[in-house]
């Protein structure tokens, strides 16, 4: 993987915790040569982990709707910053940026996010690892859900196992590494256009 799309929150929570489950992201994938895709603010998580990228030395890509550039205050320190027109050209361009995809803690922007990029899988229109970084447990109750949707027939289980999850960053860009799309959990093509 050369490049992560992280997806986070606008805020930092109310936890210290997140801000650090961002910086030591942040130092997994510099350590490990990934460059950063994200949103392109500098508040909240999103500016965290952003800021950590470019203290050590790593690369970070930010892209972010003209009409967010105030309010998400538009990252002016990383490597690239691309000013797009809309929500849908900003999700498009991080996804075709990135090998990969983690979502941190962040509200429902951040889920938005996730989820489009998690039904693209199931559909079979990419076969990119997805993470989640559960720092401090903030998955939690989303992964409990999603088993809850898989025994009442919504989700066929080897679809879920499509989303990672690990409260390390090192564990998670691993399992990443070692993922395999192909078919491994991936809808048939004619079953996918039937959803379509």
């Amino acid at each position: 993987m050369k490049a992560i799309c992280v997806y986070c929150g606008a805020s930092p929570g109310h936890s210290p915790r997140y801000a650090d489950a961002a910086r030591g992201l942040a130092a997994t994938m510099v350590n490990n040569g990934i460059e950063l895709v994200y949103g392109g603010g500098n508040v909240g998580l999103m500016g965290v982990i952003a800021d950590e990228v470019m203290r050590l030395g790593g690369r970070a890509t930010g892209v972010i709707p003209r009409a967010l550039m105030d309010k998400e205050v538009g990252h002016a320190g990383l490597t690239r910053l691309h000013v797009v027109k809309d929500m849908h050209e900003r999700k498009a361009m991080m996804a075709d940026l990135a090998d990969g995809f983690i979502a941190m803690p962040g509200g429902i922007g951040t889920l938005e996010e996730l989820f489009e990029i998690f039904t693209w899988a199931q559909l079979g229109f990419h076969a990119k690892p997805i993470g989640l970084l559960n720092a401090a447990g903030f998955y939690d109750a989303l992964l409990a859900f999603l088993k809850h949707v898989v025994d009442e027939g919504f989700l066929k289980e080897k679809q879920a196992t499509l989303l990672l999850s690990d409260a390390s960053p090192d564990a998670l860009v691993s399992r990443m590494h070692a993922f395999r799309g192909g078919d491994g959990g991936l809808l048939p093509p004619e079953e996918a256009a039937k959803i379509i």
